[in-house]
């Protein structure tokens, strides 16, 4: 291979069509420009631009010409994974070396016990999987070691590598057969064997237990016969590529596949992953600490990484690197250390044995005991401080607690735009709980879970996650983080509450990430160099310092400057088609909108902002076809929906925060049958990742600037630290205004999906038009500004006839 992408194949090898789109060559060349310089491609372009094929071909000319050695593709919509995995398949099948590629899913998806509801109920399929791990680890091992690599799972094969082999592979295989039933079995038992994703594997359907030639003592384990095998094979997969479509394997195939081999699906896809050219995933898989272990050996800087949806990342990281602990939680895992100060307090021998395994940790029991102290104290200062707060709030809660709203609640624990020490931290210190006790939790924690795990104790314990986050609680610095309680609405039964308030709300202790940035630029810096791309990412000078790029670009004292480059496209289908209007109607404001409910249509109270929208509205509604109204909030979707069930002859959906089923039955809804119109919330699921193709929208109108609410401690804290970042004076726009901005744009980029649609695309309200009071106008691309026109609402209706005539 050569030094340069131009010493390889040329891209057009790779590109899986006759011809590329308008400005797809160009995507491509830029991308592969700032591969070749080890650098970033910040992109937007809307659809019709190829993103995700221009990405590929980027990528795949890249490792061509040895600049890289994989692609990790991320997205975090599940419909954009698939086109990744599509596209990709139809490069390799013009190449006569076609890429490995994998798509990956998470472990709940691929455990056979798990999706057939074998395990128990009281645990998640993650924790029962590990602890299966584990026990399988423990039986396996070679005998004569003279090591105690229990638990097995991520630390013990990182801690060895592959060099070491410290398993059996006879008895992983013994133990593999062991599950298998044999005619006696099937004919006394009336059980096949277990099977799952249209696949039988060759065990049981129950669980096993290791047989007594195996596992001593009268209470042997239970253990996972697939992860047996696996360690059978000496930690290799008996599928490969090929058992995918043009060499790209997905959970369709590799999970079916492994379960009739008899081996773990999830291990067979870890091993895949190793080997794949092209590894696609979701975002969890790179910027989640939980998750990100399973590619860590693949994130370096001979990684070409693309990061799709970009515009979401800011939001979607925030939320993996902040840490939430349930009351629930926070007591088990008092409770857990508990468990074993009563184990140690029954006899001496017992105590021996409680001391000499947290002493190989070197815990003592002392610590254990202050720990659950902690726990305990902590517990009784959260309870105090959520009825210091309802108390305050709801008089006579407590012998109503009907009148409880049925919302959540933040309780912030220090003042969110000043930087100083939260209230928890602060009655920690006085009560003599210091940092020293703080950052030993998670290894308290994980010494209480080994002992009650070597001891055989019955007990799924929590304290060493919890410890984690405890001990992350105190390390964080309160710039960057806002710690809070938040109360989330969930009725619970009186007969199953520790504390009055939770037959109303249940409480956890939030540490709240409020400035990723860092984190990414982190994350990016350790990989070689990559595209991030979406269809809404401008101001792209705005992207750059959220995404943590311009870091990158600009350097540092302890880091060198990193190549960084921008591009945005425009749309490219026909002007023709489509008619794009900012109506010009007074701000949409709390202020000038007045309340909601009291605002009915056709009522008294109609007030003049009102009256603009709702003629606006009505316009727009009576446009053919269905028609997509996107209000700041379901508040006033309600309102909206019930002026329009009464103004126009369609029918009127009116979209609710409610589960994915309800919001997939009423998209469906919406598509069948003639015109409707549906109104939502801007910030819901359906203005966003949803694919409106064809005929299933024809205009899609966003009313007013989809803020979050902006008096939230959270959105405040979040304020603060963009301030401390990138200055006081562009703080609301970045943490706030550029973010709803995109919301709008994603919402009105539903209309038009391809080049021979047609249809209506407006922003109602003054602030989206240019010279306005708080104009967000310059937040739209250039390109994009110059396609709509302004107007009133008065002059709408004939715009949109004459529209819909010509068109």
């Amino acid at each position: 291979m050569g030094d340069s992408a131009v010493d390889g194949r040329g891209w057009e090898e790779y590109f899986a069509f006759d011809e590329p789109y308008a400005n797809q060559g160009d995507a491509i060349e830029r991308a592969i420009e700032a591969g070749e310089a080890r650098g970033y491609l910040a992109m937007e372009g809307p659809c019709g631009t190829g993103k995700t094929m221009a990405a590929l071909t980027a990528g795949a000319q890249l490792l061509d010409a040895g600049h890289y050695e994989r692609i990790v593709v991320v997205t975090p919509v599940k419909q954009q994974l698939q086109q990744f995995v599509t596209d990709l398949r139809a490069m390799n099948a013009g190449l006569d070396e076609p890429l490995n590629g994998i798509s990956l899913v998470g472990k709940r998806d691929l455990c056979p016990y798990g999706r057939e509801d074998i395990f128990p109920d009281d645990s998640s399929v993650h924790d029962r999987c590990e602890d299966l791990r584990e026990n399988t680890a423990r039986l396996v091992e070679a005998e004569g070691d003279g090591t105690d690599h229990a638990p097995a799972s991520a630390a013990v094969e990182a801690e060895l590598g592959d060099d070491e082999q410290w398993w059996d592979p006879q008895i992983a295989s013994d133990l593999a057969a062991a599950a298998r039933p044999d005619a006696r079995d099937q004919q006394r038992l009336g059980e096949g064997t277990l099977g799952t994703a249209g696949a039988d594997s060759p065990y049981r359907p129950s669980q096993p237990a290791a047989p007594e030639s195996i596992a001593d003592g009268d209470d042997p384990p239970l253990y996972c016969p697939f992860e047996a095998d696996w360690y059978a094979r000496n930690t290799g997969s008996p599928i490969d590529f090929g058992v995918g479509e043009h060499n790209v394997v997905t959970a369709e195939e590799y999970l079916p596949a492994s379960v009739e081999y008899g081996t773990c699906p999830h291990r067979a896809m870890s091993v895949l992953l190793e080997a794949a050219d092209v590894v696609i995933g979701n975002y969890n898989h790179l910027f989640d600490p939980q998750t990100r272990p399973l590619l860590a050996s693949i994130l370096d800087e001979d990684t070409f990484v693309v990061v799709d949806e970009a515009h979401r990342l800011e939001e979607r990281v925030r939320d993996l690197l902040s840490d939430r602990v349930g009351r629930q939680t926070l007591t088990q895992a008092r409770n857990d250390l508990n468990f074993l100060l009563q184990r140690a307090r029954q006899t001496d021998d017992h105590r021996q044995q409680v001391e000499e395994v947290l002493a190989a940790r070197e815990v003592p029991l002392a610590a254990v005991e202050q720990a659950q102290q902690l726990y305990d104290d902590v517990l009784d200062w959260l309870d105090d401080r959520v009825r210091t707060y309802l108390d305050g709030e709801f008089e006579g809660w407590r012998t109503d607690p009907d009148q409880l709203p049925q919302r959540d609640h933040e309780i912030p624990l220090r003042d969110p735009e000043t930087v100083e020490p939260d209230a928890l931290t602060e009655w920690a210190e006085r009560e003599g709980y210091d940092g020293g006790l703080w950052r030993s939790l998670p290894k308290i924690g994980a010494a209480v879970e080994e002992a009650i795990d070597t001891l055989g104790l019955s007990r799924t314990p929590v304290c060493a996650a919890v410890g984690t986050i405890a001990g992350q609680w105190w390390e964080r610095d309160h710039a960057g983080f806002l710690r809070e309680i938040e109360l989330e609405h969930a009725p619970a039964d009186e007969r199953h509450v520790d504390a009055d308030y939770e037959v109303a709300y249940t409480a956890g202790l939030l540490c709240y990430n409020c400035m990723p940035s860092t984190a990414l630029r982190n994350v990016f810096d350790d990989l070689g160099g990559g595209v991030l791309m979406s269809a809404t990412l401008e101001p792209l000078d705005v992207f750059q310092h959220v995404s943590g790029l311009s870091f990158l670009r600009d350097g540092g004292p302890d880091r060198d400057p990193r190549f960084v480059t921008a591009a945005t496209y425009g749309l490219t289908f026909p002007a023709d088609n489509r008619a794009s209007y900012l109506v010009d109607c007074r701000p949409f404001t709390a202020r000038n909108r007045g309340d909601p409910e009291t605002m009915r249509p056709l009522g008294e109270a109609w007030n003049p902002t009102r009256d603009e929208y709702a003629h606006a509205l009505r316009s727009l509604a009576r446009s053919p076809g269905n028609v997509l109204v996107a209000m700041p909030n379901y508040r006033e979707a309600a309102w909206a929906g019930a002026y329009l069930d009464d103004a126009v002859d369609k029918p009127v959906l009116v979209d609710e925060s409610s589960s994915n089923d309800a919001t997939n039955r009423l998209k469906q809804r919406f598509y069948d049958g003639p015109g409707k119109v549906l109104v939502t919330s801007a910030r819901g699921t359906l203005t966003e990742g949803v694919d409106y193709d064809g005929e299933k929208l024809s205009t899609c109108a966003v009313v007013g600037i989809p803020l979050v609410n902006i008096g939230s401690p959270r959105v405040r804290g979040v304020k603060r630290a963009y301030g401390d970042a990138f200055g006081d004076d562009v703080a609301f726009e970045y943490a706030l205004t550029v973010p709803a901005v995109r919301r709008a744009r994603q919402a009105i980029g539903r209309v038009i999906r391809g080049a021979e649609e047609v249809g209506v695309r407006a922003f109602v309200g003054r602030r989206y038009c240019p010279e306005a009071r708080h104009s967000v106008y310059e937040f739209l691309p250039e390109n994009e500004r110059a396609e709509f026109t302004q107007l009133t609402p008065e002059f709408l209706a004939d715009q949109l006839d004459r529209f819909w005539e010509q068109a």
